[in-house]
């Protein structure tokens, strides 16, 4: 916690007349919009952040925030903190809007305790909280803390324990979104894991459950806040972090980028937006993107650009589990969900990182009315004795469970190469999908032809004069017996075999129709899914 000497509020208000307490009352706010000093607020800047209102000015519409407990002090004593009480306590709470939307939005404010949580600190969090959740409005928390105030003992830590309770209680029903702009260590670091998204900012944001020194005292490994867990490394490596941006600026913008992307609530459909993209565009470099030979990568980024209105989506997870993509984007004005193999990646199998990226995906989209358009190239499941010990088999059926859960609008899409169980769980047409759309150049199988063949033929392949001949035989002729492109179609596995050029309007109208679709789900308190 930083030394905030100079963070005293004003004395009791001593004027006689409602002018004299007026003129007292503007001082008060005076002093609450400034902060604690201007040295603070250089020490602020020196480190490369902003201030929770600048913060705040960015995140929302030009003077629309309205603050909510900003006169708050705390009670405590004890350690010094009879003589440091400041307005606000350290976090800025209120609501404001977001293109026009209401939007609810806390700030930690590092200059008053280094934005340490104490027991009215949290009181604040937790009354905004509930008004955003009786609103049904989303939820926005700039984080930019160093934990529990220590000096406030277990009262600052059951603080923390209300903030999870109501991340909890808001799931699914209000978009909740985590933005990282300094430290968040200890039990802090559960909330942001809560919430629907998180967004980081290199070399100033870092989340850990214990720190560099406390790493190094028990297990010896010398390693940097940043390496521990800076930006980065949540997301790359342990996919903590959905986003990560250079600076506040351009973070802050793209937040408000995916709130121009989520409905405000459950019972609500995402927001429209006009686009001058014709539905009815054909895409002819389609036909060219996606090469016929199962075995050469592309870009799936590319087939999505020409789908999607303006080629504009937001990636989620960008940089984690890259074997899939995981997007928000727009079709016809209309918000949708893509989920899709990334050929360049792994050739696009799904293991267990890119299982659990896609389930949580595939639930947030459900739970928001968001339709989800799922694009299949996939060759299976990776193999391997790391990815068996690791529990592909549960968390590969955390996809498949949040598949068949899902009620919102489906399409299912196969591209090229569609295998075994992987093509299964991608949204096929056996788990629930309301169309299951393919393209001429589709293998819809078991396996690939030439493990088919050594299974089906090893003992013909084995007794031949020349093995390699008649394996090449037997493969052409798995290939032409079961593998051709309208073999699902012909037996109602494949709703349309379509012209890739014309994808675009395909999806759209099919979205259109499905718009009123209507699903219930069994009486139940919830599900158990797979962990």
């Amino acid at each position: 916690m930083t030394d905030q000497a100079d963070t005293a509020a004003p004395e009791t208000p001593v004027a006689t007349d409602t002018r004299g307490r007026v003129a007292e009352l503007l001082a008060i706010r005076a002093q609450m919009l400034a902060g604690p000093s201007e040295k603070a607020t250089a020490a602020q800047h020196a480190k490369g952040k902003l201030t929770a209102r600048e913060r705040i000015g960015l995140l929302l519409d030009p003077d629309s925030f309205h603050e909510v407990g900003g006169l708050r002090r705390h009670r405590a004593t004890g350690f010094g903190l009879e003589a440091k009480r400041p307005y606000t306590d350290g976090v800025v709470t209120g609501w404001g809007t977001v293109h026009g939307r209401t939007v609810f939005v806390y700030a930690h404010d590092f200059r008053i305790f280094g934005g340490a949580l104490g027991e009215a600190h949290a009181a604040k969090i937790h009354k905004l909280m509930d008004m955003a959740l009786a609103a049904g409005a989303p939820l926005v928390s700039l984080n930019d803390g160093a934990g529990a105030r220590i000096q406030e003992g277990v009262s600052a830590l059951a603080g923390y324990g209300g903030i999870f309770q109501r991340n909890t209680r808001a799931s699914g029903v209000i978009p909740q979104i985590s933005v990282m702009l300094g430290p968040c260590a200890g039990g802090a670091a559960y909330s942001p894991a809560l919430t629907d998204f998180v967004f980081m900012v290199r070399e100033t944001a870092q989340m850990f459950i214990t720190g560099p020194d406390v790493v190094q005292a028990v297990t010896g490994e010398e390693v940097t806040q940043n390496g521990l867990g800076g930006a980065d490394v949540h997301a790359e490596t342990s996919g903590v972090a959905h986003f990560a941006y250079d600076d506040e600026e351009t973070c802050l913008e793209e937040v408000r980028f995916l709130l121009s992307l989520l409905p405000a609530n459950n019972r609500e459909n995402p927001p429209a937006a006009p686009t001058d993209d014709p539905v009815e565009r054909r895409s002819e470099a389609l036909l060219d993107l996606v090469p016929l030979e199962g075995n050469r990568p592309y870009d799936m980024r590319a087939v999505i650009e020409e789908l999607v209105d303006d080629g504009e989506f937001l990636e989620v997870h960008e940089r984690w589990a890259t074997n899939v993509i995981c997007a928000l984007s727009r079709m016809d004005g209309q918000v949708v969900g893509i989920v899709a193999n990334q050929p360049q990646a792994l050739a696009g199998v799904l293991d267990i990182h890119a299982s659990e990226k896609a389930a949580r995906f595939v639930q947030m989209c459900d739970a928001f009315n968001i339709p989800i358009i799922t694009l299949l190239d996939v060759p299976g499941f990776l193999p391997g004795v790391d990815q068996e010990h690791g529990g592909i088999i549960r968390h590969g059926a955390k996809l498949l469970y949040a598949y068949c859960n899902a009620t919102v609008p489906r399409i299912s899409l196969v591209l090229r190469k569609a295998y075994g169980g992987a093509y299964i769980v991608m949204d096929s047409q056996s788990i629930g999908a309301d169309l299951a759309l393919a393209w001429p150049s589709n293998e819809i199988a078991v396996m690939g032809a030439d493990g088919a063949a050594n299974v089906i033929f090893r003992r013909q392949i084995a007794a031949a004069e020349d093995p390699d001949a008649m394996r090449d035989r037997m493969v052409k002729e798995y290939k032409a017996e079961l593998m051709h492109p309208y073999y699902a179609a012909e037996r109602g596995l494949v709703d349309d075999v379509i012209d890739p050029a014309e994808t675009r309007p395909v999806l759209i109208h099919a979205l259109d129709m499905l718009r009123t679709k209507h699903a219930d789900l069994p009486a139940r308190k919830h599900g158990n899914p797979p962990q």
